[in-house]
């Protein structure tokens, strides 16, 4: 297995820690975003603006390109300028086509809502601004050769305690209207992303589209009950919760790839947090 050399571009909470299991595996890892300051030492830090084709100079030579931005606001402009234009202008300034390019999507491309199960054939007709403009991206990013895109369900773990502050808040979701959510941890993020690179480090032929999410879609207001068990928090209300429709993520492609999830499902994810106190109330 040669060793690559690769550019996350917005090395962010999962670029940061993709870059560190890769660096582990040897290869040559390049982290791009703006302010490069709390990026691990054993990422090479490039002070960039994607929005910016300015600071987008003297790039390094590319193997595997991981585009993994995340929009500074839930606006059109903002998911415009970080997911089509940033990705263009980095992309034309690269001394070269990377070998493979990655992009991080999300679930929001899908608009089903009566809690149906959907997987990468599933039809993306969002309704909404921010789903249009991401499967624009993709469809952007599927036009190149040697492309994959990766559709996150919704991220948790270190740091993204909004979930677990409202419940000890003592609000839970309530039991109906049923509403299922879909999450895969930040780890688990990572794992997927180098297990795909490790597929094409390797020349095994990957997919253009894998649906990353844990294999266990479960009731929101299940996972909020659980918590203020685990948390010891008396439940004061039952409040909305989630954003967006009702639907159940299903992973089976990416898992007979050969991934297999370091969190299968949330009360895994969450227990890990809980036991590295890594849970504490924070304004998010």
């Amino acid at each position: 297995m040669s060793k690559l050399r690769i550019l996350i571009a917005g090395c962010g909470d999962v670029g940061s820690a993709l870059g560190v299991l890769l660096s582990a595996q040897g290869h040559h890892v390049y982290g791009l975003k703006r302010t490069i300051n709390q990026l691990p030492d054993c990422i090479h830090a490039i002070s960039a603006d994607l929005c910016d084709k300015e600071t987008l100079s003297d790039l390094p030579d590319t193997d595997i390109l991981v585009y993994c931005a995340a929009a500074t606001g839930r606006s059109e402009s903002a998911y415009q300028q970080a997911y089509i234009d940033g990705l263009e202008n980095i992309y034309s300034a690269l001394p070269a086509p990377p070998r493979h390019l990655f992009f991080t999507s999300s679930t929001s491309v899908y608009a089903q809502y009566q809690h149906e199960w959907v997987d990468e054939q599933s039809p993306t007709q969002p309704d909404q601004p921010s789903g249009l403009i991401m499967r624009r991206a993709e469809q952007q990013v599927l036009d190149k050769e040697n492309a994959t895109v990766v559709r996150f369900s919704g991220i948790y773990g270190p740091g993204r305690n909004h979930l677990i502050n409202t419940v000890l808040a003592g609000a839970i979701a309530p039991q109906n209207p049923l509403h299922y959510s879909n999450r895969i941890h930040r780890d688990d993020c990572a794992g997927v992303l180098a297990h795909l690179i490790q597929k094409v480090n390797t020349g095994n032929l990957i997919e253009p589209i894998y649906l990353a999410s844990d294999p266990n879609p479960t009731p929101i207001h299940d996972i909020t009950a659980w918590l203020a068990e685990q948390l010891n928090t008396k439940i004061m209300q039952e409040t909305p919760i989630r954003r967006g429709g009702s639907k159940r993520c299903n992973s089976q492609r990416l898992q007979q790839s050969g991934y297999e999830f370091l969190y299968p499902d949330f009360k895994a994810g969450f227990q890990a947090g809980l036991k590295e106190k890594l849970v504490r109330p924070i304004d998010q």
